[in-house]
């Protein structure tokens, strides 16, 4: 919660405006799925193809 101590540490930072403890999530989740989207990409994996996925779909 608005620790600026980090900030001479990081390259980046990602600012999340302050919500309610039950809709925190909600502001969270987009941010760090981009960053670890774009992660992925950095390191050259597919995201679309995640190894060790067993697929598994049941049809009737």
């Amino acid at each position: 919660d608005g620790d600026e101590d980090v900030v001479p540490f990081a390259d980046e930072v990602f600012r999340v405006p302050q919500a309610p403890t039950l809709l925190a999530p909600l502001l969270t989740v987009v941010p760090l799925q981009l960053f670890a989207c774009e992660l992925a990409h950095a390191k050259g994996l597919d995201v679309d193809q995640p190894r060790n996925l067993a697929k598994s779909v049941t049809v009737e």
